[in-house]
């Protein structure tokens, strides 16, 4: 498992199963939904139970104490503290402030309508766009709270000093890896995208040192992306992961991990309405690269804008 960073700090807590588990801390009242959403996934048994009530009604959460929440979840006290330690908080208090401050504010701000409202097929198509801004909405930000700018830094300074980039994703993350290999592609930057897991072991296997692997995966789970970024680490490349999960298989084996946010719809489920919060991480991934490379980016703009410039309609001549 890669250490991703001294920062990172992480509390130990014990389930009902005698499981050993761990959550990231950071008090902010920013991303605490987010935080429980990415988590929950981990849990089992009755802290599980308390993280799914927290989602399905935060606001509720947010008013009860903590003897009407573990009530409603149908645990206990002791497993309510347990699960605040686990989501990085001190304790039941904080975590209501965390929760009632991130309602406020998504209510205030139009997120919360129709969030977990299910999608009818005789709904308007102005209630389906409703539903899907606010929902995208919330997954926006929710990424924002997630993201460590800090690894965007290190993942920044990486590509922008590699000789040869990598990205792989299978399915509906291969598309978003096509579209940051265009993006870099366009600023001089010697970068491939693969959705083939031979091809991309293949690729994988050329890399060294100083090159980069960039594997996309909402689940973090897809074993082709999680191959072909283990064979470019044992290459010596830097690999970046681009997950929903911070606790996968391919967060544990990437040097640096990005993380987003979803909210799932009817007929959009995690990995559908994931693809908007991955490509906003990606495209403030490629514009520090460009920061970075400044010089070097504003030629190659300058360059294939001249050469396609022959291939644009002409405009027609004003009477």
């Amino acid at each position: 498992m890669v250490d991703h960073g001294a920062d990172a700090t992480t509390a130990a807590v014990v389930d009902a199963d005698g499981a050993d588990r761990r959550g990231p801390l950071g008090v902010a009242s920013d991303g605490v939904l987010a935080r429980v959403r990415a988590g929950t996934e981990e849990l089992t048994g009755a802290l599980r139970r308390v993280a799914e009530h927290v989602l399905s009604d935060p606001e509720g959460a947010a008013r009860a104490t903590i003897v009407e929440l573990a009530e409603r979840s149908g645990t206990s006290p002791a497993t309510v503290t347990r699960f605040c330690r686990a989501m990085g908080f001190e304790g039941y208090a904080d975590l209501r402030l965390g929760i009632a401050a991130e309602t406020g504010r998504a209510r205030s701000a139009g997120w919360t309508v129709d969030i977990g409202r299910e999608i009818q097929p005789t709904d308007p198509l102005a209630r389906v766009l409703e539903q899907m801004m606010a929902a995208d909405t919330r997954a926006m930000h929710d990424t924002a709270a997630l993201l460590d700018l800090a690894e965007v830094e290190r993942a920044a300074v990486a590509i922008a000093g590699a000789s040869r980039v990598t990205i792989f994703g299978a399915s509906g993350s291969a598309l978003v890896g096509q579209e940051m290999q265009f993006s870099l592609h366009r600023i001089g930057v010697a970068a491939w995208a693969w959705n083939d897991v031979h091809e991309g072991l293949a690729s994988a296997a050329l890399l060294r040192p100083g090159d980069v692997a960039l594997g996309i995966s909402h689940t973090g789970q897809t074993r082709e992306t999680i191959e072909t970024l283990a064979e470019a680490g044992s290459r010596g490349a830097t690999t970046v992961a681009l997950t929903g999960f911070p606790r996968s298989p391919l967060a544990e084996l990437a040097d640096v991990v990005l993380l987003t946010a979803s909210q799932a719809t009817t007929y959009r489920p995690d990995a559908l309405s994931a693809r908007h919060p991955q490509l906003v991480v990606l495209d403030l991934l490629y514009v520090a690269v460009a920061q970075r490379t400044h010089d070097r980016a504003h030629a190659a703009f300058r360059r294939t804008a001249q050469a396609v410039d022959g291939h644009k309609a002409a405009r027609a001549a004003l009477p």
